[in-house]
This record gives C-alpha cells, sequence and structure tokens, in this order.
C-alpha cells in the first residue's frame, strides 16, 4: 500500500467528520495528516511505529492510524464515519465541486441520497437556491456527474442520439455513392441505455478503417471500435452489399427475437422481404425483443406503432410556481408556438415537496388566476389545472378533498420514503390509485436510470387496480426515467389502461422529451388509441370532466 492511498484514507475521513459536524480542531487535524502522510519521503507501508511518530506533523497517534491502515485497509476512526454514511452520500464526495459542506446541505437539506438523484435534482434546477449553490455551481456539478457516468461505460440514449445522428450524417456525405449504411443493434432497438452505438457499412474492414479517418471527432480504440470526443463508444459492422439487409437483420433483433423465427434467415433485398419469406408480417425494430411480436407479426396483428407526432398536448410539467426554471406563459407559448400543441398540463409540486417549492393553497389560488386569464389570451389553447401531488407514506394525496377537487387533473407521485419493502410500497400506491382524485399515476417506480433502481412494485396488482379505478399511468420521459418501464407496457394495454406520455418537464427544452417517451412506448407496443395525450383538446376535457 503506498503513501498516497493512506493519505486517502485520511483525506475521506477528514471529509466525513466534517460532514457529520465533528469537532472542527479533530477534523482539521485527520485532514493535516493527510497532507503530511502524502508527503513523506520513505514508504509508511515498511516504516516502523518509532520512525513515523518522529516525522515532523505526525506524532504517535497518526502514525499508529497509518499503521492500521497498512495492516488493516482502514482505521477505527474511519470505520465508525462509514457506519453512519450513506454509500450514495460517498460517492457524492467524489464529485468535483461537492466539498463536504455541500453535501451536507444536498442530504440534509434536500433530502438527496445519491448521485442518481442529485443529477436528477439538477436536471430539475433544485440547486440552485440551496445555501451556497448557484445556477454555475449546478451546471458544474451536473457535467461532473455526467462524466463520471460516461466513465462507467454505459450511457443513456437520449444523451449519445446527438452525437451518433451527427456521426451518421457525416458518413453519409463521405461513404462511396450507392453504399448501404444503418445504425444496427441495441441503438436501432432504441434501447434506453447503451453501451455503445452499432453501424452496419457495405464496406470491407480495410475500406471502413480508411473512411473513419476522414472523421476527426473519432480515436481508434481496436479494430472498428471508435471513441468520440464525448466518450461515447462506436461499433462498426462490415458486411457486403449482398448480405448487408440479413446481416442488418440480424444484428438488428435481440437473441431472444431471433430464438423465436421459424427458420433460417434468408439474404433478401430488403428487411420487409426475409420477413415475408418467413411468413410474417414486417416488424418494426422497437419490436424486436422477444416477446409476443412473432406471434402477432404471424397472425397479421401487429399493432399500429403509436408516432411522435400523434401528440396533441402534453400533461405533467412544471414551472417557476415550483421548481421550473420558465414561467407558466412560456411553457404555455413554447408549446402553443414552437410544438404546435393544443393543450398544456401543469402540475407543480404539491404543498409537501418542500425541497421544490411545493405550493401552498394561497399560491395555487394565484396559480389557478392566472391559468384563466393566459386561457382567455391563448384561446383556443387551454392550460390545465394539474399538480403533481405527493403520495405520502400512509398512501393518501397531499392537499384536503376540497382542494383536489379544484384541479382538472392529478399526477400522484412517491418522491419520499423510497426504501419501503414489496409489500409496503405496493400497497402505498394502491392506496393512492383507490383515491377517487387521482387521475394518472406518475414515475411509478421512481427509477432513475444508470442511477438508482426504482422501489421494488408488484406491477400486476398496480397495473389490474388502474384498470379497476380508471388510473392512467404515466411514461414519464425524461430521459432519466422512463417510467412505466416499457416492458410492461403490454400488459397495461391488455388490461384497458390508457398511459400517459409526459415529459416532466422543469424548462421549455425538457417539453420535447416527449420523443424518448414514445421511443419506449413504441418499445412496448402501444399505438395512439393506448395513450391519453394523444387525445384532442375536446376529448381530454370530457376525459377530465367524466373522471371528476
Amino acid at each position: 500500500m503506498d503513501n498516497k492511498t493512506i493519505a486517502k484514507k485520511f483525506k475521506l475521513c477528514g471529509q466525513l467528520m466534517e460532514l457529520h459536524n465533528e469537532n472542527p480542531f479533530r477534523t482539521k487535524a485527520i485532514a493535516n495528516a493527510s497532507f503530511k502522510l502524502d508527503k513523506l519521503p520513505f514508504s509508511i507501508a515498511e516504516s516502523s511505529l518509532e520512525t513515523l511518530s518522529e516525522q515532523p506533523g505526525i506524532g504517535k497517534s497518526t502514525a499508529e492510524k497509518a499503521l492500521e491502515i497498512v495492516h488493516t485497509g482502514s482505521f477505527k476512526e474511519l470505520d465508525q464515519m462509514l457506519s453512519i454514511t450513506p454509500e450514495g452520500i460517498l460517492e457524492m464526495l467524489n464529485i468535483k465541486g461537492l466539498g463536504p459542506k455541500k453535501v451536507q446541505i444536498v442530504w440534509k437539506d434536500l433530502a438527496i441520497e445519491s448521485v442518481g438523484e442529485l443529477y436528477y435534482a439538477c436536471n430539475e434546477n433544485r440547486l440552485i437556491e440551496a445555501k451556497g449553490f448557484g445556477l454555475k455551481t449546478q451546471e458544474t456539478i451536473k457535467k461532473a456527474i455526467e462524466f463520471t457516468i460516461a466513465s462507467q461505460g454505459w450511457f443513456l440514449f437520449a444523451k449519445v442520439q446527438p452525437s451518433a445522428e451527427t456521426l451518421f450524417a457525416t458518413l453519409e456525405k463521405i461513404i462511396p455513392p450507392g453504399t448501404l449504411l444503418s445504425f444496427t443493434c441495441d441503438y436501432r432497438r432504441k434501447v434506453e441505455i447503451l453501451e455503445h452505438v452499432s453501424v452496419i457499412i457495405a464496406l470491407s474492414t480495410e475500406e471502413i478503417t480508411a473512411l473513419l479517418t476522414q472523421v476527426t471527432a473519432l480515436t481508434a480504440s481496436s479494430d472498428l471500435r471508435y471513441t468520440d470526443v464525448n466518450g461515447f463508444t462506436f461499433v462498426f459492422i462490415s458486411t457486403t452489399k449482398e448480405e448487408f439487409y440479413k446481416d442488418l437483420f440480424i444484428s438488428s433483433a435481440s437473441a431472444a427475437h431471433l430464438a423465436l423465427l421459424p427458420q433460417e434467415i434468408p439474404s433478401a433485398a430488403s428487411e420487409q422481404d426475409i420477413y415475408a419469406a418467413l411468413g410474417l408480417a414486417y416488424i418494426e425494430p422497437e419490436l424486436r425483443e422477444g416477446y409476443n411480436e412473432v406471434a402477432l407479426a404471424k397472425a397479421q396483428a401487429l399493432p399500429k406503432l403509436i408516432e411522435y407526432t400523434d401528440l396533441t398536448g402534453t400533461l405533467h410539467n412544471h414551472s417557476t410556481y415550483s421548481d421550473g426554471v420558465h414561467s407558466l406563459k412560456e411553457m404555455a407559448l413554447y408549446c402553443k408556438d414552437v410544438l404546435k400543441l393544443a393543450y398544456l398540463g401543469i402540475c407543480d409540486h404539491s404543498k409537501t415537496a418542500f425541497y421544490a417549492n411545493g405550493l401552498s393553497i394561497e399560491r395555487l389560488q394565484q396559480q389557478w388566476a392566472e391559468i384563466d386569464q393566459l386561457n382567455i389570451e391563448l384561446a383556443p389553447f387551454k392550460i390545465f389545472k394539474g399538480i403533481e401531488s405527493d403520495i405520502l407514506s400512509d398512501g393518501s394525496l397531499d392537499y384536503p378533498d376540497e382542494i383536489l377537487a379544484g384541479f382538472d387533473f392529478v399526477v400522484a407521485s412517491v418522491h419520499a420514503n423510497l426504501k419501503m419493502d414489496e409489500q409496503k410500497a405496493t400497497e402505498r400506491i394502491l392506496k393512492a390509485i383507490e383515491n377517487p382524485y387521482t387521475t394518472i399515476l406518475g414515475h411509478p417506480t421512481g427509477r432513475l436510470l444508470l442511477s438508482r433502481a426504482g422501489y421494488p412494485l408488484d406491477f400486476k396488482r398496480i397495473i389490474d387496480a388502474c384498470a379497476q379505478h380508471q388510473v392512467v399511468i404515466e411514461i414519464n420521459a425524461n430521459p432519466l426515467r422512463l417510467d412505466l418501464d416499457w416492458r410492461w407496457h403490454r400488459y397495461a394495454v391488455e388490461k384497458g389502461v390508457l398511459l400517459s406520455i409526459n415529459p416532466d418537464a422543469h424548462r421549455t427544452e425538457g417539453l420535447t422529451d416527449m420523443l424518448y417517451g414514445t421511443y419506449v412506448a413504441r418499445k412496448g407496443g402501444l399505438e395512439a388509441k393506448d395513450c391519453l395525450n394523444t387525445y384532442s383538446l375536446t376529448e381530454i376535457t370530457n376525459y377530465f370532466q367524466a373522471k371528476k
């Protein structure tokens, strides 16, 4: 064990002592010891207690701790600090721009206990109002987290898509005329998290390698495997013009999908021809996951998958009334003038969500008055009065019934006490579903992709209850959530449950996240008729009124 590793143990102990408000003199002494140990001109591991104790600024106590690290990997005080510190808090201490004092505010004041939750809070603009933070600090922390996630080798689809599309456009310009080219593998199937982006090209390995020397954004890491300037990995697959569609077909499918196919894959002039030769209707890439898509294709009963252009409005969005970046009017105008939507559902946080500037009843009245005025100004565009009501620990909703009755619709979501076991977590949500004021169940599992697994749920009971009580289930389109997971969409549709592709937008740019919600809805086999916010303004107005 080298001196630097030992010094880092002392540094961590000092950070944790500061985090837990230990005696400042002892905390400073541990921090100073870290510095002294790191600068010693000899190996601590090969030193005696006597020699180490004689060094300036070290002393016997520090020397004993250092040698304890050599023999056990830690020391008593550090172990005590670690025992009272959640794993997620330890991870935060490694983020550039976050010292113990800031982590303490994030943990104690904002109730955030993991890097994933912190990243989501940055996206929701929650950090800028916290003591000692601001917009610049928030952006620095966000970028540092993104770098950490990227360095682990997995990427969110939405994060890598801009780089992938830019690269593809570049390739189209520089490949020889008539060369066949396509995305393939997980990226083509719109899988929500990726290790790499695959591109198949009808060129030899040598030709592809020569071609990519013209792409300055790429650096070769191995044969036909490259890294771009953002740290994303791209894998290139070589094939011939004659075998292109067969190889595209095979590489685009999951192993489970291929296992369902009735015979050897033939070569053909298109994927449509390949499916036809197999006696099947064409299956869209998003569906090629090995569920029931082959049986449906055989029966000519595949769903007509939802398109982004089918969405006519957006529900579950935030404004500056709670933790949004843009005002209610700015959000509405962006929907109306830029996205050409017919309606906006505003769902700022409820009063219990103190961390997100949740609305008191008095502030609710102010918001409703502004909505009434804007609905006159912007007609026929309409803003619906919604709320993202916290589901409390006992399953009840925020606000008394007389206030809940005043909303056009209510999105009920869990934001706190995320460590319940499956039975308790399920019972809590079932109670919220049974509440007559619940219109939509928001981000059902609370997951944050690459950061936090959702709380455990009995999904069949949840979906069955939503069918019984006519509660819509959200597909939260934020790329970090994509919750409800697409693997449960089919069951929901079978049970007659509507889903809603909601961006959970906290700024105007976030409204376009509905695109990613549409991608996973397609993977789940959704048609436009299965999605609430494909309803026209008249249809959804009638739906909300009937629900009330």
